[in-house]
């Protein structure tokens, strides 16, 4: 990462903050999972880019270990996790909050 970008997730990597960072919009993201729906392959835990998701240890309807977010602050939006699920069990929305 460039000395000089912002990284989006609340953290400066400059020498110091910039005047103007309470200013400077940043991404949040929610993430819904439906344990019912899942069938426990486990393709979000593996290939989530920041690790911000588990297998739990309690089981769904169908007797499988759905994913569980043990790490929300990591998540950066890329939605690869909700993209491989191929049951469809994994929401993650994007959400630009802008300071007023």
């Amino acid at each position: 990462m460039a000395a000089n970008t912002f990284s989006g997730n609340g953290s400066f990597p400059f020498w110091r903050e910039p005047l103007d960072a309470q200013q400077i919009p940043h991404l949040s993201t929610s993430i819904t999972i439906f344990p019912d729906l899942c069938k426990g392959c486990g393709y979000c835990v593996e290939f989530c880019p920041a690790q911000v998701l588990a297998t739990s240890d309690r089981l769904n309807a169908k007797g499988y270990h759905p994913p569980e977010v043990v790490k929300p602050e990591a998540c950066t939006g890329c939605q690869f996790c909700m993209r491989v699920c191929p049951e469809y069990a994994i929401i993650v929305e994007k959400k630009l909050e802008v300071p007023t």
